[in-house]
């Protein structure tokens, strides 16, 4: 197809790229001397920026805008092509989306678009039917924003309110507001520097929130009395240690507000009585159990007894116990199994469902609590993504899962617990047309330098020639996983000849909990080299060709991908980096920033650490951008990023430019009006989509032309 062949190159042909300013910086660490010619990004009121744009210093707007016009030189030849991709997208996109209706009491509540609406409308309806109730209107809220994100919605207990959170920066910094179900208009109450969740009192008159300090971190608790002003609003938890973050939750038999306390390594929890009978009490968490370094637990409740997945004990991949009131004697439940890792637990009144994944395949396993008795959930696909979804109801029989794979779009069942039946609530439906068996989906696996295999997934289209370009993603870190999930958006490139691929790289939990440690620390050059092998096992076994494949990765696998550019140049055609964290030494260095004390049990902390600080300096890719040729190179990035600041991505390209001996370009596109997701409206976010699509395209085109 000739629309592939695009041009990155003459499009800037005529087109001076930017030149950031080499201005002189260092630092001694454990005696060695870092320069840093590019320093002077990072804005001193960095943290200002996150709240007002407009407060970028204007010499580093400048780049930055000069940066976002070469990389829309270079693109504009592909203008057409991005319309007709982003088309297409759109056109895969179900024009008025709604999610399955979840019941509760009275109601049935669940979110869906209107038709070219680019925002979620949150509504309810009578459980046995009846007139649908818009209860918040997306659209509604965010005319007018450039940037407009939804953070939740959950009403109250006695269905007379509603909380809502919304970010309107990209900055993740929520406001929460209280909407009045009856009227429909908005309370007085206005709670701001929120992380944009919030847990109801029973009495439907009392609110939970998290609150996020001056460095950009959840670490408090707090009560908040509908009516009063935010200001007089007490704590409830604090956490001292800037490494620990702070989440709440409901417990699903809605008796307890779920306090998680976590850094990379461990976890505690405690419960606050939601049941307390006056507003004007202060309840007091009830720690369940201490905290212990590499302990990692989670709670649910039910009556008099604490059900807790824990790794206690050794259980890598974790083990499921019980105890009356969390006295400490814990029996166990579900033993620990090598290999298996236990992703997730709901308890319900008769009932606990488990997700495990094994091999990088999941499974749901139900068990019947007074009987012990369990029967498994799966399918036989060889490779697919499955999930248990949220209900609000404790006292049921009922469950949902939903299951897809890379060639089968999502459905979501309802499933009966007792009797065994599957309902089929809804399917994914695919408006301009597809049809699975028109696509291959495979599992393969690739040998790493130390004989590891690494799973491979792959989706292309049925017939296709080989060797055919390949986009292949990656991430690995932080033991998130990669599922082998259906995407719409992935189709616009299979069909012009691409095979898309996810490499399962270590640092991920697709193969247990030891996956994932072998994926970090003083192993995290393991995530690294498992992509690169995952490429070359591509292209020895006749998928690819050398320099036929584009490589993909966002914030940390923005890091993965910055790290290959390093190391293996040649391998790649293109590589496209979102959100890339690639500034690892200096970022780890600076304690000020939202995530770095966490990120030290991910990465190591090279403040206190020398071997941690070596061992970092080299690989981080900012740090190692050698004089060589390196493939073309698309960063993306966000004005407001709290977690990857706009300045990484903006050093990385300035280094690069300055350095290379030849190929590119390399080129960044920074959103001025978002953060870390991106573009916020669900067409909106096409717009990056395409333009990645299009490069990809650009590098590899299937056509040869």
């Amino acid at each position: 197809m000739t629309d592939n062949n695009i041009g990155l190159t003459e499009g800037v042909k005529n087109t001076a790229a930017p030149r950031a300013a080499a201005i002189t910086h260092s630092q001694t660490v454990h005696g060695i001397t870092l320069s840093d010619p590019y320093h002077w990004l990072r804005a001193d009121n960095w943290q200002e920026v996150l709240r007002d744009p407009s407060a970028l210093p204007q010499q580093i707007r400048a780049l930055i805008e000069a940066e976002n016009s070469f990389a829309d030189a270079a693109f504009a030849g592909s203008a057409s092509l991005q319309h007709v991709l982003m088309a297409e997208m759109k056109a895969r996109m179900e024009p008025e989306e709604a999610g399955v209706p979840v019941p509760d009491g009275a109601f049935a509540y669940y979110s869906k678009f209107r038709e070219d609406g680019q925002h979620p409308l949150f509504c309810r309806q009578p459980r046995e039917g009846g007139p649908e109730h818009i209860l918040l209107d997306g659209d509604r809220l965010a005319a007018g924003a450039a940037f407009f994100d939804i953070g939740d919605a959950e009403h109250s207990l006695d269905h007379n309110y509603m909380w809502w959170s919304a970010d309107d920066q990209g900055s993740e910094f929520f406001t929460l507001r209280v909407r009045d179900l009856v009227s429909g208009t908005d309370t007085s109450d206005i709670l701001v520097d929120t992380d944009g969740h919030a847990v109801w009192g029973a009495d439907g008159k009392r609110l939970y929130y998290v609150k996020m300090d001056k460095n950009h971190r959840p670490t408090s608790v707090w009560q908040h009395v509908l009516g009063q002003p935010q200001s007089a609003d007490r704590i409830v938890y604090e956490e001292a240690d800037p490494a620990w973050f702070v989440t709440i939750h409901t417990s699903l038999d809605g008796k307890f507000c779920v306090i998680s306390v976590k850094d990379h390594n461990s976890s505690e929890c405690h419960l606050l009585d939601l049941h307390t009978t006056s507003a004007l009490e202060l309840p007091a968490p009830r720690l369940i159990s201490k905290r212990q370094a590499g302990i990692r637990y989670s709670v649910a409740t039910h009556g008099n007894k604490i059900f807790c997945l824990t790794n206690a004990d050794g259980a890598e991949d974790f083990k499921i116990v019980e105890s009356k009131n969390g006295d400490g004697d814990w029996l166990e439940l579900v033993p620990h199994r090598a290999g298996c890792l236990i992703v997730n637990v709901s308890v319900f009144r008769h009932f606990m469902v488990r997700l495990e994944r094994e091999n990088s395949l999941p499974r749901i396993v139900v068990r019947e609590l007074a009987s012990g008795v369990e029967h498994e959930i799966a399918f036989a696909e060889e490779a697919y993504a499955l999930g248990t979804n949220d209900l609000l109801e404790f006292d049921s029989s009922w469950m949902r899962f939903s299951y897809s794979s890379m060639t089968t779009p999502t459905e979501t069942y309802d499933y009966n617990m007792q009797d065994r039946v599957r309902i089929l609530r809804k399917q994914q439906t695919v408006p301009s047309g597809h049809v699975p068996s028109d696509y291959v989906t495979r599992r393969i696996f690739a040998t790493a330098h130390d004989g590891a295999q690494i799973p491979v997934t792959l989706l292309y289209k049925a017939g296709l020639a080989l060797p055919a370009p390949v986009l292949l993603y990656g991430y690995g870190a932080y033991g998130h996983s990669i599922p082998a999930a259906f995407s719409t958006n992935r189709l616009s490139l299979v069909d012009r000849g691409f095979i898309f691929a996810i490499a399962h790289v270590r640092g991920g939990m697709d193969k247990g909990f030891n996956w994932y440690s072998a994926g970090k620390l003083e192993h995290k050059t393991n995530t690294f080299k498992d992509f690169i092998a995952s490429a070359e096992h591509l292209i020895e076994h006749g998928f690819t060709s050398r320099g036929k494949i584009v490589a993909q990765g966002g914030s940390a696998g923005g890091m993965l991908m910055g790290a290959i550019a390093n190391m293996a140049p040649a391998l790649f055609g293109g590589i496209i980096a979102d959100v890339p964290f690639v500034d690892v030494v200096n970022t780890m260095l600076d304690a000020s920033l939202p995530l770095t004390p966490p990120e030290w049990l991910e990465w190591g902390n090279p403040i206190e650490d020398a071997s941690a600080f070596k061992r970092m300096l080299a690989y981080s890719p900012y740090d190692n951008v050698t004089a060589q040729a390196y493939p073309p190179i698309l960063a993306l990035a966000g004005l407001t990023d709290p977690r990857v600041t706009y300045w990484e991505p903006l050093k990385w390209v300035a280094k690069l430019r300055a350095t290379m001996t030849g190929g590119g370009p390399v080129l960044l596109k920074t959103n001025m009006d978002a953060g870390h997701g991106g573009a916020s409206g669900r067409f909106d976010q096409l717009e990056e989509v395409a333009l990645c699509q299009a490069f990809a395209l650009a590098c590899c085109d299937p056509s040869g032309a």
